[in-house]
């Protein structure tokens, strides 16, 4: 059975316990890994810089603590373990994320989805297949 490894452990612990409780279950069902949790000021500044986010410190709800957003990556066993190059395994996961989210009455949305219209993909300006976040 998948579990979450030790890195992946220390972003869980940094996410809202509403995340906590929907990736918890997911784990279950499908190998993963958390790329990202909580991110501090200057993390988020290189976030912005290099393009993976659209924000300033402190508007992503990475910057809240507990953190209202996570990155997850589907997990594979041979190296390299994160295949950036696999699209559909990224839509899979956050796919059963977002089924888990909605049997638990927590609405969350993904970066492939951003204006929840169940249009995905093709009319997203910004593509973060991997990003789930909290809609509180």
């Amino acid at each position: 059975m998948p579990f979450f490894g030790q890195a992946s452990m220390r972003r869980f612990n940094t996410l809202h316990p509403l995340l906590q409780s929907v990736l918890v279950v997911a784990i279950e069902f499908i190998d993963f890994t958390i790329v990202c949790g909580h991110r501090a000021k200057a993390e988020q500044d290189e976030a912005f810089n290099n393009g993976k986010s659209t924000v300033q410190f402190p508007n992503s709800k990475h910057n809240s603590f507990p953190s209202l957003a996570a990155d997850v990556a589907p997990y594979f066993k041979n190296y390299p373990h994160i295949r950036w190059d696999r699209m559909p395994e990224f839509y899979n996961l956050t796919g059963v994320i977002m089924g888990i989210a909605f049997t638990k009455g927590i609405n969350i949305r993904c970066g492939s989805n951003w204006d929840q219209d169940d249009e995905m993909i093709t009319d997203q300006k910004f593509q973060d297949p991997g990003h789930i976040e909290l809609v509180l």
